[in-house]
């Protein structure tokens, strides 16, 4: 069998089916990933979940999220380590990524591997929801500060 020329090759798009912000919530705490989620869906939000790293990256390229919530303390694959692997993929880097944490000192290291913000928990779902606001607003919308 002959292999598909380069203008034969499938090409990838994402498509939204609404204008609605999705947002990937990732969390092993139960409590807190219904809490964001719950929370993000009365925003208008499209939210989906995952359990841990490894869940995140997968869902990440399968649905090409608005933003990502990371926790960095997790099994399987951390949170470091799957914020390492989705900017290293040209389909997934420009994901914006909220590291949201009860590790205090993991501030350096999620900035270090590619977050865009960094949330301490306990992290009320208002304060979560003011930054993912603030990261999907271009920067030329944005009010001028005083």
């Amino acid at each position: 069998m002959s292999q598909p020329s380069a203008d034969q090759t499938p090409v990838r798009i994402a498509v939204r089916k609404t204008d609605r912000p999705m947002v990937l919530v990732v969390d092993d705490d139960f409590d807190a990933r219904e809490m964001y989620s719950e929370f993000l869906k009365s925003k208008g939000c499209d939210v989906y979940k995952a359990r841990d790293g490894a869940e995140a990256v997968k869902k990440a390229a399968d649905l090409w999220p608005n933003v990502i919530v990371m926790d960095l303390a997790m099994p399987h694959m951390n949170g470091w380590e799957a914020i390492r692997l989705l900017h290293q993929s040209s389909w997934t880097s420009m994901i914006p990524v909220i590291a949201v944490s009860a590790i205090a000192d993991g501030r350096d290291a999620a900035f270090a591997v590619g977050c865009d913000a960094y949330l301490t928990k306990p992290c009320t779902p208002q304060v979560l929801w003011a930054q993912i606001q603030a990261l999907l607003t271009p920067p030329d919308a944005r009010p001028p500060y005083k």
